[in-house]
């Protein structure tokens, strides 16, 4: 791959924007990133230390608390780079490939996790006498490592079409981290099959995983209307909407950037910030807030911290 391609460095456009502005993005994708990573962190030590819980559902959470905490560090670190430096948005190409190969790894890692995150939450709503047999430890696991590896193989794929083409220059790249799309704009060959490539892999994987989750959550509506209480309809329509929000917001962007016709620099960048960058915060966010258990969960961690303190004094 190295002989065939004369490019040694890219350099990594950002975002369009007035440079007026440079330091306000700075800051505002600085904070947020802060915040991601602070957020999935304490959701991560939260489920960790409460044995309350050590369930299906906050297992996967841990997952994807984990992965959203290294899906923005992928891209936002260099993002803020290329705002505050001239020469913040040269990458090298290995370390583009790594960047390209690590982005689809983990976005295609997360996508799996939310199908079978909406399979857990169906089975538990719809087999609740049966949900703790079913949803075991091993099925969990074997479901877990089954998303990693599938992400894995998804991205493998990707990236080897994307730099099995040769790269003689132009080196810069229209966006603000290494994506399939605005890479092949700049190859020195015909890039039609690589195109038609990205749209079905990537177009079969984020439709098939998102029609799945809207039919899961058709069944779950069906079971949660037939449930006789009040109490126990919004008790169990609020378990499920933390999860579709997140989905919302994570399948949306990936949808329109990758399987729409044509592509548009500047709108592909702003709208893939809603899936790099604000999707990550929302999982802390929305399951920190919207979740009562989380919540106590949370206060109980807040006061064994402070009365271990009282007690060493």
């Amino acid at each position: 791959m190295s002989n065939r391609s004369q490019v040694t460095t890219f350099f990594l456009v950002g975002l369009p924007h007035p440079p007026a502005l440079d330091t306000l993005l700075f800051g505002i994708f600085l904070v947020i990133y802060v915040l991601t990573v602070l957020g999935n962190l304490l959701i991560l030590l939260v489920i960790r230390v409460d044995s309350r819980l050590h369930t299906p559902m906050y297992y996967f959470l841990t997952n994807l608390s984990f992965i959203d905490m290294w899906f923005s560090t992928v891209t936002v670190p260099k993002m803020l780079m290329t705002l505050v430096s001239p020469d913040g948005g040269a990458i090298s190409f290995q370390s583009c490939v790594a960047q390209l190969y690590s982005f689809h790894f983990l976005g295609s890692t997360e996508c799996f996790l939310y199908t079978i995150m909406s399979y857990d939450r169906y089975l538990a709503i719809r087999y609740p006498l049966r949900y703790s047999s079913m949803m075991s430890g091993r099925a969990c696991a074997l479901l877990a490592t089954g998303t990693w590896l599938s992400g894995s193989l998804h991205s493998a794929v990707q990236t080897t079409l994307t730099f099995r083409l040769p790269y003689c220059g132009p080196s810069h790249i229209q966006h603000y981290f290494c994506d399939a799309p605005p890479i092949l704009k700049l190859a020195c060959a015909d890039t039609l099959a690589n195109e038609m490539v990205i749209f079905v892999n990537i177009g079969v994987v984020a439709s098939g995983c998102f029609l799945l989750i809207v039919l899961s959550y058709v069944s779950i509506v069906c079971s949660i209307l037939k449930i006789r209480t009040s109490e126990g309809r919004r008790r169990a329509f609020q378990t499920c909407a933390s999860h579709c929000i997140v989905v919302l917001c994570f399948f949306g962007p990936g949808l329109f950037i990758y399987l729409r016709p044509g592509s548009r620099d500047a709108v592909d960048g702003a709208v893939a910030v809603f899936y790099t960058v604000l999707t990550p915060l929302l999982n802390p966010v929305v399951y920190t807030l919207r979740n009562k258990e989380v919540k106590r969960a949370l206060l109980r961690l807040k006061n064994g911290v402070v009365f271990t303190q009282y007690e060493s004094n």
